[in-house]
């Protein structure tokens, strides 16, 4: 019985990314159940197209920006709220922590357009205010891999004999924190930068024409034919499935 659902439940995933395969080498798809004939033509013509190589470089440049503004960002959030956790303070780690369930990225991506769509603040479209915008809305997936590895490792321990030494609080964060959270910061980038590349909703509302992420050329695509939105749908899907995987590795590394 388990496994049956589970058999159902594995079709159902891949079913789709099954056929987005065949339909990227499928000469023609046209009202027949798969497509007829095999070609690669639709992998050359992806990139012969300039509006997916720019895609491409604009999705890759504001992942690395977001997962380098998280850095700065999500170490010393974490080790704060780890500590204010451990004094009873824990109800910003719980913010922080549902924030990506009660705060949808959409709600996000509207607030953006009402602050930064005025005379005061005339920012909307620019890819300075998308980086911004990725980085927020990936900051607490950092954080709580951080904060989760910081209260499983125990560091106080740690850091109460360093001070005991005579070390620094910041001697203690560089010394001690820094370096054992060295692989949960890594493995949390690389899923910061496949949440960033994948993103649609926020690049789609907040991107202007020369800024636009590849999510949202990818969806003008399927306007066109078959194969070509099948073909650049898979590249999509292989560089976030490479940074997922590479994410998982260093995980089961880690453990």
């Amino acid at each position: 019985m388990v496994r049956g659902i589970s058999l159902i439940y594995g079709l159902y995933l891949l079913l789709p990314i099954v056929l987005l395969m065949i339909g990227s080498v499928g000469g023609n798809w046209t009202n027949t159940l798969l497509p007829t004939g095999i070609t690669g033509q639709w992998y050359v013509d992806l990139w012969l197209d300039t509006s997916f190589r720019k895609a491409f470089v604009s999705s890759l440049v504001v992942a690395m920006s977001a997962c380098a503004i998280n850095t700065v960002l999500a170490l010393p959030l974490a080790y704060a709220l780890y500590h204010g956790a451990r004094r009873g303070g824990s109800l910003a780690a719980r913010i922080v922590s549902a924030t990506p369930v009660a705060v949808p990225a959409i709600t996000l991506a509207f607030g953006y357009m009402i602050v930064f769509n005025t005379d005061l603040a005339p920012w909307l479209g620019s890819m300075p205010l998308l980086i911004a915008a990725h980085a927020i809305l990936t900051l607490p997936y950092l954080t709580n891999t951080l904060l989760a590895d910081l209260r499983h490792l125990d560091l106080g321990r740690l850091e109460q004999a360093a001070a005991t030494l005579g070390a620094s609080g910041w001697q203690q964060f560089t010394g001690i924190v820094l370096p054992s959270l060295r692989q949960s910061l890594i493995s949390g980038l690389v899923m910061v930068a496949a949440i960033s590349v994948g993103e649609f909703g926020v690049s789609n509302l907040l991107t202007s024409f020369q800024n636009r992420t590849y999510p949202v050329v990818l969806l003008q695509a399927f306007y066109g034919a078959t194969g070509f939105a099948c073909a650049a749908t898979v590249i999509l899907l292989v560089l976030a499935s490479a940074s997922a995987l590479l994410s998982s590795s260093l995980v089961k590394q880690r453990a």
